[in-house]
């Protein structure tokens, strides 16, 4: 049984659709961060700007966050509540300052990593996308993968998995065939 997706799209016809061309692209590549490209751009909604604003947010503090830095900050933080609670006694209040600011800060985080995991996953999408459809051979209906239901992406799965198998099996055929052969 083969598997068939629910979806196929025609190769490229969704950036036909919205009028993106090689050339397009070049030129946007080349005006990223000039004026000319802010003088280009549409007005844009609040939303936009928002969103814009919190990505750029998001990869500077994943970028800074994610260094050794931003790691030996944290101990140092650590410590020094630490040092601090015979001080304070161990009080109460000495505890929830501690507890309240890792609860904070990693409710924060969340959003800060699943934004850039996101945008990652996306850009690697992309990436295997054109590769996908660059290749002659490859089967174009695999582009949007993501799009399918976890049924049909378990069919998928099955299917390479037999796949998978039959060149093994065929390996070992070859193999053992060139084995007798050289004997």
């Amino acid at each position: 049984m083969r598997f068939v997706p629910a979806r196929r799209q025609s190769r490229g016809s969704g950036a036909r659709k919205l009028g993106v061309t090689r050339e397009r692209l070049s030129d946007m590549a080349n005006k990223t961060g000039s004026k000319e490209a802010k003088n280009d751009e549409p007005k844009r909604d609040i939303f936009c700007v928002v969103s814009d604003a919190f990505r750029c947010f998001a990869q500077r503090s994943s970028a800074l966050l994610g260094s050794a830095w931003a790691f030996c900050g944290a101990v140092l933080v650590i410590v020094v509540w630490l040092v601090t609670g015979p001080t304070f006694h161990f009080s109460d209040t000495w505890q929830l300052i501690i507890n309240t600011a890792t609860t904070v800060v990693t409710f924060l985080m969340v959003f800060l990593i699943q934004n850039t995991q996101n945008r990652d996953a996306k850009a690697m999408h992309l990436k295997l996308d054109e590769l996908i459809r660059a290749v002659k051979g490859a089967r174009n209906h695999l582009v949007d993968l993501e799009e399918l239901s976890d049924n049909d992406l378990r069919k998928l799965e099955d299917q390479f998995r037999r796949l998978r198998k039959q060149s093994e099996r065929s390996r070992r055929r070859s193999d053992n065939g060139h084995a007798a052969k050289s004997r």
